[in-house]
């Protein structure tokens, strides 16, 4: 029986929250079951190749599979890179990929906080507010 070793690892953007499965592989990477080389539009899918640039020859030994919900394309790809650098990172257990990943971008493997601002009262946003043309 061959067993297949996979770990999951998940990534999160704004609303858009992505799962990486990675496993020992050739080198494929899928999201939602699309090659990454495929993905359109082409500004998404160079943020999600940069962490396998990143990481050089490793890729090469495993296969990411990707399953990304909610958000918009943007936020997607950014959750996929989040999660694939993760992935990347706690497969390799090098310090080696972790430091090239964090010299090029920390907020691949540490996340963003920002989230949007709630609407508030008297106004169509959260910060504007209906003019008044008297005074």
């Amino acid at each position: 029986m061959n067993v297949k070793r996979v770990k999951l690892f998940s990534g999160a953007r704004k609303s858009a929250r992505a799962t990486a499965a990675i496993s020992p592989g050739i080198g494929r990477v899928r999201i939602n079951g699309t090659p990454a080389e495929v993905i359109m539009p082409e500004i998404a899918r160079e943020r999600i190749m940069i962490p396998l640039e990143l990481a050089g020859e490793q890729i090469t030994k495993v296969d990411i599979d990707v399953n990304v919900q909610g958000g918009g394309v943007h936020g997607q790809a950014e959750a996929s890179a989040i999660a694939i650098a993760k992935a990347l990172v706690g497969y390799s257990r090098g310090d080696e990929t972790r430091k090239r990943i964090i010299a090029f971008d920390r907020h691949l493997l540490s996340g963003d906080p920002r989230r949007t601002e709630s609407k508030k009262f008297g106004g169509p946003g959260a910060r504007t507010r209906k003019q008044k043309s008297y005074r």
